[in-house]
C-alpha cells in the first residue's frame, strides 16, 4: 500500500479533529477530537517509518517508539482530562465550554 493514502488519511483526520476544536462547544466532543490528531499524527509517524526503515533492520524505529511514547502521554492526558472534566460537570451540572467562563471570577 503506497504511503500516499496514509498521509491522505492522516491529513483528514486531523482536519477533522481541528474542525471539531473549533466549532464544537461540548467539552467532551472537543477532547475526542483532540485525541483524534493525536492519532493522525501517530498514523503519520509509522507511515514515514515504515517508508524509510530497512528492510534488513527488526528493531523498531526510532519513530515508533516515539509513536509509544505519544500513546502513553495520551492516555495520561485521557485520564486527567476525563477527571476535570467530571468535576466541572459535577459543579456546573454541563460540559459546556462557554460555563469555563464563569469559573474565572
Amino acid at each position: 500500500m503506497p504511503v500516499q493514502y496514509y498521509i491522505f488519511l492522516s491529513i483528514a483526520l486531523f482536519c477533522i479533529g481541528v474542525t471539531g476544536v473549533l466549532m464544537r462547544r461540548n467539552a467532551i466532543i472537543i477532547f475526542m477530537c483532540v485525541e483524534l490528531m493525536l492519532n493522525a499524527v501517530n498514523l503519520l509517524l509509522v507511515a514515514f517509518s515504515k517508508m524509510w526503515a530497512d528492510a534488513g533492520r527488526v528493531d523498531a524505529s526510532g519513530a515508533q517508539i516515539f509513536v509509544f511514547f505519544i500513546m502513553v502521554v495520551a492516555a495520561a492526558e485521557v485520564a486527567v482530562g476525563l477527571a476535570i472534566i467530571v468535576m466541572v460537570y459535577r459543579n456546573s451540572q454541563s460540559v459546556d465550554i462557554n460555563i469555563m467562563n464563569r469559573l474565572k471570577n
